[in-house]
């Protein structure tokens, strides 16, 4: 069976979908894996260290993809590489299949089955496989790397003969994955940081990372089995932004993680909060390419709104793309070995195991993931 890793082609995309340590751990299991040159070298991998592995070199691009019998890719796929694809190819990647159903369906045509890394669910047995974390608690990281080279003060506090620094106040909306890296991260800088999620119960969490929990009564709330917070209600979301706003004002850096699964991002911190907040602070919208906490923030530009920087940088990730790229392809490679049947040299993906269900769109000729069917027929 042939793995094809195309060279990622989306701007600005410096990942790489496998990397040679996983690539050798393949050809060990009998793949046979070929690399397109140049695949890795933004990640920090060369092609010299994919041969090492055991992978094969191609600059064909066209031949690689129409060849492969899967397609280990971070990016969706574009329409051309789908027209290569031969029927029955499994293509491996991020394919935002809620906003791209002329692509799924163009797969579906084509007699792909289209897994989505997206869409694998967050169970215990699907936890090695769960992109969006892997790459989620990278970019909690990177926020606040981002946050303090634009911060007119250091983030620790510190004693010196010229005088007492205090720490910089980080506030961070929304404690999942990317939000606990992100408190964790601000802490060991050396930072007093603040958090608030919708969920309580992940209270104990920010605790645990030495934050503050800011309590704001919004009623009834909970979290979906997926464990993604639950949507809010206008007059909760109306509760959840007067509740921040004093806190926001004395913040000298806030990061906004708030996402809805396969819906826009709402938007929590309205352009009053940023402009009561102090000249050089800095605010960063995690959420920026799902349309934005933050009123005012633009996909991959810094603005200043009255002395405060709004950063809404995309693909967060990339800025670290070696070690995204390593536990991407750690993903991708749980997921391949998780169903490969070593007798017979093929991928068992029977429809019924629950994570097979959940991260396989198109099968057969067909859209079969029930959820997206049921968003394209207006369900």
């Amino acid at each position: 069976m042939q793995i094809g890793v195309p060279k990622e082609t989306w701007p600005g995309e410096l990942r790489v979908a496998l990397v040679p340590q996983n690539a050798k751990k393949l050809v060990n299991l009998g793949f046979e894996v070929i690399v397109e040159s140049g695949a890795g070298t933004n990640a920090g991998f060369t092609d010299a260290d994919f041969e090492d592995a055991g992978a094969s070199i191609t600059a064909d691009h066209g031949g690689l993809v129409s060849g492969a019998d899967l397609i280990f890719k971070v990016r969706k796929p574009d329409a051309e590489d789908v027209s290569r694809l031969k029927s029955g190819a499994i293509s491996i990647s991020f394919l935002d299949p809620f906003n791209e159903k002329d692509l799924v369906e163009s797969m579906a045509q084509q007699g792909v089955v289209g897994i989505s890394m997206e869409m694998i669910p967050r169970s215990t047995r699907a936890q090695k496989m769960d992109a969006l974390s892997s790459q989620a608690n990278l970019a909690g990281y990177v926020t606040i790397i981002r946050a303090a080279s634009q911060c007119p003060k250091i983030l620790p506090m510190m004693m010196t003969p010229a005088g007492t620094i205090a720490p910089a106040r980080v506030f961070v909306i929304g404690a999942g994955v990317a939000g606990l890296q992100a408190i964790a991260t601000a802490k060991r800088l050396g930072a007093r940081v603040e958090a608030f999620d919708t969920r309580p119960v992940v209270a104990e969490q920010v605790q645990s990372l030495g934050a503050k929990f800011v309590e704001i009564d919004l009623g009834e709330m909970g979290q979906t089995e997926q464990g993604y917070a639950q949507e809010l209600t206008p007059e909760q979301l109306e509760l959840q932004r007067e509740g921040q706003k004093a806190v926001i004002a004395q913040s000298d850096i806030v990061v906004t993680t708030a996402q809805l699964f396969g819906r826009p991002a709402p938007v929590i911190v309205g352009r009053d909060m940023v402009e009561g907040m102090q000249p050089g602070s800095v605010v960063v919208d995690m959420a920026v390419e799902t349309g934005g906490n933050v009123e005012g923030s633009v996909l991959d530009e810094t603005v200043e709104i009255d002395g405060v920087k709004v950063i809404g940088q995309g693909n967060l990730p990339s800025d670290v793309a070696k070690n995204a790229s390593e536990m991407y392809s750690n993903n991708l490679f749980n997921l391949v070995d998780e169903f490969w049947d070593a007798e017979s040299k093929t991928l068992n993906l029977d429809p019924e195991d629950e994570i097979v269900e959940a991260c396989v769109i198109t099968r057969g000729g067909h859209v079969v993931n029930e959820t997206i069917k049921n968003i394209y027929s207006g369900a």
